[in-house]
């Protein structure tokens, strides 16, 4: 929860006076797919964080629109990282990512990396208060039947 949620928290409240001076602030928080998706695994503690994360999100696109500053987040699912590359190593999980992904295959950082810089630039102005999933349509995906 600290590094999480509560970093996130006192981090932007530190940044909120210089990006309300700036008149065109951006906060652009990392969430994961875990808290918007269940994975069945270990994890409940980090998608309960990243979940909380999420609605600090939507309550500060809100509370500071008047400030001219927007808030966004995102959430990835698998990207391929030094994080996780232990886990994509081993066949069975991979296989598990990838038949949970409709795209059937994991993510670059290049792909994260690129719609954080776009939420940064003028031209989404009027988007704030979002979650963006860079999931490869693994959290809209639905029941498959073969």
């Amino acid at each position: 929860m600290d590094t999480n949620l509560q970093s996130a928290f006192h981090l932007s409240q530190l940044a909120h006076p210089l990006l309300k001076a700036s008149g065109a602030g951006n906060i652009v928080f990392v969430s994961s797919i875990t808290s918007v998706v269940s994975v069945n695994s270990q994890f409940a503690v980090y998608a309960a964080s990243k979940a909380a994360m999420n609605q600090l999100t939507r309550n500060l696109a809100c509370e500071w629109a008047k400030d001219s500053i927007r808030v966004n987040a995102v959430a990835p699912w698998f990207i391929r990282t030094p994080l996780t590359t232990p886990s994509l190593d081993d066949e069975n999980i991979l296989k598990e990512v990838l038949n949970r992904t409709p795209m059937r295959r994991v993510g670059e950082p290049g792909e994260v990396s690129s719609v954080v810089a776009f939420l940064c630039l003028p031209a989404p102005g009027f988007l704030t208060g979002q979650v963006i999933c860079i999931d490869g349509g693994m959290s809209v995906n639905g029941f498959s039947m073969g």
